[in-house]
């Protein structure tokens, strides 16, 4: 079962950096050129430095960055930038932010969680990972000793019972703040209360955990303890054992999981009766819209029905988009093209996309990575301006989110979602806490 536990983190003096919202950053691997840039430029101590150090026209090898990245957490803490708590807390963290027209707050808390191996305990991945991923974040531990950014983790709570023992103690009390770059604020207590700590714990302690967010930082915190294992006895309490993650409640209200569109590349042109023809009677189709521009009505459309067996696709050489939707037959197809995987797997959205039109049905099983957006606004810029290098995305597909019951269901049958299943939004920021790995 998971076992939560407080530790004394390292969190920015603001004596010496002024405002937190100077040095925080996004994850790591939502940062493009342009935001590194920026945020190199915001403060000379902003957590990019660390969690995404960029190579250096000197660097004598290209390790060079991740000692780069220790030096200066060291630097750092040595010139008091970073300083340890001096009591073991639980951080809760809220993240307020808009979305539809509507005010929300994401609420939850920051934590070491003892490891385990993924398929040998209570905590569930939901989606795959990549091996290159892994080893860039293990040689930056390896470097740093140290958890520069969380893990987000979903439990059930229908009650957000544990939540609200951390909300209670916090009433009245100032946070710390900061804005990131989309205008979210978030918002961080540290809780030392030794009962409302033990108490948490042992509420959390029978409930599984679903890692939403950061699935490479998981492994690469198994695969760095094992590593110390191999090395040298790791005594029982030893930091290596545990990760630091964000656990938020399947039941709170702010959750938000915002859907994954994709531009695709690769595929041959085609319009949208040749499409039709491709899609059969495994899908109902009707025409819904000309034009980049009605992205907009597709998507409203597709969000009042939300189904995950509706697909807004638009062909870009005769600038059509049409709403397809499984049909019975269609779900039978599915479930023989997708038979290595549960129903639950073959009724998401992005699978019936990619295993079921784009694999079997327009037999290109091979096509590379799609541009991946969030907004309608995104998806019609891509279709008006192009690829990175001019090119025209021959087909663009609108796809309905999937939700934290899919998660869960998927999860607890040991598999895992299409690459870009989910986008929980807003993202955490690094830069909050650090949690040390070499010892408290």
């Amino acid at each position: 079962m998971p076992q939560l536990h407080a530790f004394r983190g390292l969190r920015y003096d603001l004596g010496h950096v002024g405002t937190l919202s100077d040095v925080v950053a996004p994850p790591y691997d939502v940062i493009d050129p342009a935001l590194q840039t920026a945020l190199y430029q915001r403060h000379p101590a902003n957590v990019i430095r660390l969690i995404l150090n960029r190579p250096e026209p000197n660097d004598p090898h290209d390790d060079a960055r991740y000692e780069r990245a220790a030096r200066f957490l060291r630097n750092w803490i040595r010139e008091g930038v970073l300083s340890r708590d001096p009591d073991p807390a639980i951080y809760v963290y809220h993240q307020h932010f808009a979305h539809g027209g509507k005010e929300c707050t994401r609420r939850g808390f920051m934590a070491r969680v003892r490891l385990e191996r993924f398929g040998e305990g209570n905590i569930y991945p939901h989606e795959e990972t990549h091996a290159a991923a892994k080893a860039d974040r293990l040689k930056l531990t390896l470097a740093c000793r140290a958890n520069l950014s969380q893990i987000f983790g979903l439990y059930p709570d229908p009650d957000n019972h544990a939540q609200e023992l951390l909300e209670e103690t916090i009433r009245g009390v100032a946070p710390w703040e900061a804005t990131d770059h989309l205008g979210v604020v978030h918002r961080l207590w540290p809780v030392t209360d030794v009962k409302t700590i033990a108490d948490v714990a042992a509420w959390m302690g029978p409930r599984p955990i679903f890692v939403a967010d950061g699935h490479h930082r998981y492994e690469t915190a198994c695969n760095y303890r094992d590593l110390l294992a191999q090395q040298r006895t790791l005594p029982h309490d030893d930091p290596a054992h545990c990760v630091l993650m964000m656990c938020v409640s399947m039941s709170d209200p702010g959750m938000l999981i915002m859907p994954t569109h994709r531009l695709c590349r690769g595929l041959p042109p085609m319009t949208a009766p040749q499409l039709v023809e491709r899609l059969g009677d495994w899908f109902a189709v009707e025409v819904a819209g000309r034009g980049p521009g009605d992205a907009a009505s597709v998507w409203s459309d597709m969000e009042a029905e939300a189904s995950q067996g509706t697909l807004g696709l638009y062909t870009a050489q005769d600038q059509q988009w049409v709403i397809a939707r499984i049909t019975q037959r269609g779900r039978r197809r599915m479930a023989e093209v997708a038979a290595d995987h549960s129903s639950a797997w073959q009724g998401l959205g992005v699978a019936i996309l990619h295993r079921l039109v784009i694999d079997t049905l327009l037999d290109a099983p091979r096509l590379p990575n799609p541009r991946y957006v969030h907004l309608v606004d995104e998806v019609v810029h891509g279709l008006t301006h192009g690829d990175d290098d001019g090119s025209e995305f021959p087909l663009a597909a609108l796809v309905t989110p999937a939700t934290v019951d899919h998660v869960r269901e998927i999860s607890e049958q040991g598999e895992r979602m299409p690459a870009k299943s989910t986008y929980f939004y807003p993202k955490l920021l690094s830069g909050l806490v650090i949690n040390p790995l070499d010892g408290d």
